[in-house]
């Protein structure tokens, strides 16, 4: 029987989630995993040893160097073949995102809905907010309500705020494919695309009555990488073992 995957420590979280050739629109993707992302970015941009390296992700170094030739194959076949090279998934834990503010506490059979908030809005970019407005709910009613302020949480930080808040589902209007991917990885649903008062949109999602986009995109930075809009966190799904 194979042993469990440890899961690997990261640190930082990639503030860009996609990369694409310029000249080819429907490029073949490779997936490399947000541990993949660190060892590299551990390995090839601090320099670090890979005793170091495996020090810091709480890994052994063999598995440094297995998941680092499988980084960096990756990378190749994207850059030589013209692929598209996407970073999200994987066995990961996160080094969590210190909240400098109190949040209303959950309770264990709370929803926490968490909206992109401006004057009583909707605000409309994801990556740019300064503020999440948070509904706890209970049984299709709002139970709680909080504004918190994100602290400058921008581009690769939003989507770990969100989870240090406990949030289970996300209101919001443009969102790039790397925070969709940053939320999908955080467990946190997604529902984009949505205009108008914070307040009625969480209602209408409490009451599953919400109207939403599941395409809405935020594309005004380029289409190049997932910056600014296009932000993340991530979680996992199989933390056990060695």
């Amino acid at each position: 029987m194979p042993r469990p995957i440890r899961c690997r420590r990261i640190e930082r979280l990639p503030v860009y989630r996609s990369f694409s050739p310029d000249d080819i629109t429907d490029a073949e993707s490779v997936l490399m995993t947000i541990d993949e992302f660190e060892a590299l970015r551990l390995l090839d941009d601090e320099g670090l040893t890979q005793e170091a390296c495996a020090s810091r992700m709480n890994i052994a170094r063999t598995t440094v160097t297995a998941i680092y030739d499988s980084a960096r194959r990756k990378v190749a076949d994207a850059l030589v073949h013209g692929k598209r090279l996407l970073i999200t998934g994987g066995s990961c834990e996160f080094q969590p995102v210190e909240l400098h503010q109190i949040i209303m506490e959950k309770g264990n059979n709370t929803m926490r809905i968490a909206v992109t908030y401006e004057n009583g809005e909707i605000f409309q970019h994801f990556g740019h907010s300064e503020q999440f407005k948070l509904y706890d709910t209970e049984d299709g009613r709002i139970t709680g309500e909080q504004v918190v302020d994100t602290n400058g949480s921008g581009h690769g930080a939003l989507a770990g705020f969100l989870q240090a808040a406990k949030v289970d589902a996300l209101i919001c209007g443009g969102i790039g494919m790397g925070a969709q991917m940053a939320l999908a990885d955080a467990g946190i649903r997604l529902y984009a695309g949505v205009q108008g008062s914070a307040d009625e949109a969480a209602k209408a999602l409490a009451a599953g009555t919400l109207e939403y986009d599941p395409d809405a995109h935020c594309d005004h930075h380029g289409h190049h990488h997932d910056g600014d809009c296009r932000h993340d966190q991530c979680t996992d799904h199989r933390c056990h073992g060695n």
